[in-house]
């Protein structure tokens, strides 16, 4: 992973279009920055090399997956061991309800994003993630209504 990486007013353009629709063709991405198309298509692969652009991916609607309910869930830990952190990371990254996980600091230990199907299907996953692991020590959950930013 890189620490940082040297960017100038261009690849902070063309990062900026391509986080918005990374489907733009290259000779359009040129004319909205000001380079030619091969110079885009240059820095494009060199900021994948680089490992600035991490991933090109497609968001789907989850409610067309089945998965319309969002929850992000605030864990606890009992204990933050070596061992037991990576233990709790293994869990996660098996189901597939989650969608992203963070390790944090302050009240909680680790932020999850979930996609669900209904309430039922979170008392499943919480019963055998949460209830069935005697290290975690509290979850709080909150139920995202809609969403104003982002995709």
């Amino acid at each position: 992973m890189p620490e940082s990486a040297t960017l100038d007013r261009f690849d902070h353009a063309l990062l900026a279009a391509v986080q918005a629709d990374n489907l733009t063709p290259a000779r359009i991405l040129a004319e909205r920055v000001g380079l030619s198309e091969s110079a885009v298509l240059r820095r494009l692969r060199r900021l994948r090399q680089d490992g600035v652009i991490v991933a090109d991916v497609a968001l789907v609607h989850p409610a067309i997956l089945g998965t319309p309910l969002c929850l992000h869930v605030l864990v606890s830990l009992e204990r933050e061991t070596s061992d037991r952190l990576d233990a709790f990371v293994r869990r996660l990254r098996e189901r597939p309800e989650v969608r992203a996980a963070w390790y944090v600091t302050g009240e909680a230990d680790f932020v999850l994003e979930l996609r669900l199907r209904d309430m039922a299907e979170y008392e499943a996953f919480t019963r055998a993630v949460f209830h069935d692991d005697p290290n975690v020590r509290a979850f709080r959950t909150l139920v995202a209504m809609r969403q104003v930013i982002g995709v």
